[in-house]
């Protein structure tokens, strides 16, 4: 243990206890250094080593440190064959030729006639397709990371805590679509930056949500107070391979387009990295969760606690919809808003995806 005084709030050693986060790993954001709640709850631990359960057994057995050693598995997991490099016994070696059962991956009537098939041509191999699909396979069980306890905790409270409605619409996307190409060469040459649908989008929701405070509110832990937001800080829900971060654009109302542009590809960029502050994926008003890039057709996504509300963006596909009398081909995107029914009702949610729709088809009226 250092010896330095350990600064940090009761509620963050709490949640530390409870999380079984050092404290002295954690960086805390207030005066002094002080660790606060969200900086325990935005704690992330260095990646460990990864390593087969096979590969593990083999370096037990003959004491061999696995610290450095980059694997050749998935994201540089630790195999079998990895550790018997690091072996010179060709003896042990022979030994653990083996399947991740226990199993010889040659025959035993194959071994005990030619044991010079150890070495087979490509033709011998491909003859033997079942076996190697049998037996050349392993299982990893692993402890879940803080991240993923942190998500799992959070998404269970809002789930089981706060019952929800879901209202599903379509919008035709032609208007932002040609918007966007007449933007993109402008805004890559102010800002060095790719201007995104998703960048549009988030310009619409933000607009529509300063006309419907509801949308824009937060309910306390208790159910007994209700906040409404005279600003947007807007949260963008980006996954990663180990968990879920929520980077928030905060005063994301006062932004100009190209502001607004610059400011998300900063946090995702930063996120993708790790280096996102604890405050910077805090104080969220709203949530948009985009999956849209993954060609996802619909789906809808667990509010973001306190948020009252999140959005579900999935993909554009050509339709064949129904104008002025004729059956047309037109770029329809679906969108979901999954709302805490105890601060929105029906009605509300409906009269703000309304004004939404209204925005996203006529994306002209944002900048009025």
């Amino acid at each position: 243990m250092e010896n330095r005084k350990l600064r940090a709030t009761p509620a963050a050693r709490t949640l530390a206890k409870r999380l079984g986060v050092d404290l002295f790993n954690v960086t805390g954001t207030g005066y002094k250094g002080r660790i606060h709640r969200d900086d325990v709850a935005g704690f992330n631990y260095e990646d460990k080593i990864h390593v087969s359960p096979l590969a593990q057994k083999i370096a037990d057995e003959h004491n061999i440190d696995l610290k450095g050693v980059v694997g050749t598995g998935y994201r540089n997991k630790i195999m079998k064959d990895d550790v018997l490099q690091l072996i010179n016994d060709p003896e042990i070696i022979s030994r653990f030729k083996l399947d991740d059962f226990g199993y010889p991956t040659i025959p035993v009537s194959t071994q005990t006639t030619k044991q010079t098939t150890v070495q087979q041509t490509p033709a011998a191999v491909k003859s033997q397709p079942a076996q190697v699909a049998a037996f050349d396979r392993e299982t990893e069980t692993v402890p879940m990371t803080q991240m993923r306890k942190i998500i799992s905790k959070r998404m269970s409270e809002s789930f089981f805590g706060a019952p929800t409605f879901i209202q599903t619409w379509e919008i035709d996307m032609t208007e932002l679509l040609a918007l966007r190409k007449k933007l993109i060469n402008p805004i890559m040459e102010k800002t060095g930056k790719k201007l995104t649908v998703t960048d549009l989008i988030s310009m619409a929701v933000v607009k529509t949500l300063l006309k419907h405070k509801y949308i824009n509110s937060s309910l306390n832990k208790e159910g007994t107070e209700l906040t409404f937001h005279n600003y947007v800080n807007l949260g963008m829900a980006v996954g990663m391979d180990d968990g879920l971060l929520v980077p928030v654009v905060k005063g994301a109302d006062k932004m100009s387009l190209s502001e607004f542009v610059v400011a998300m590809k900063d946090l995702t960029e930063r996120t993708f990295a790790k280096k996102l502050l604890p405050d910077e994926q805090s104080g969220s008003t709203f949530t948009i969760s985009n999956l849209g890039m993954y060609g996802v057709d619909e789906f809808t996504a667990i509010i973001n606690q306190p948020n009252s509300a999140i959005l579900s963006v999935s993909s554009t596909q050509q339709r064949a919809v129904p104008r002025d009398g004729e059956i047309v081909i037109r770029p329809i995107m679906k969108i979901s808003l999954t709302a805490d029914h105890r601060v929105i009702d029906g009605l509300t949610g409906a009269k703000f995806m309304t004004d939404l729709k209204a925005a996203l088809e006529d994306p002209l009226t944002l900048f009025v």
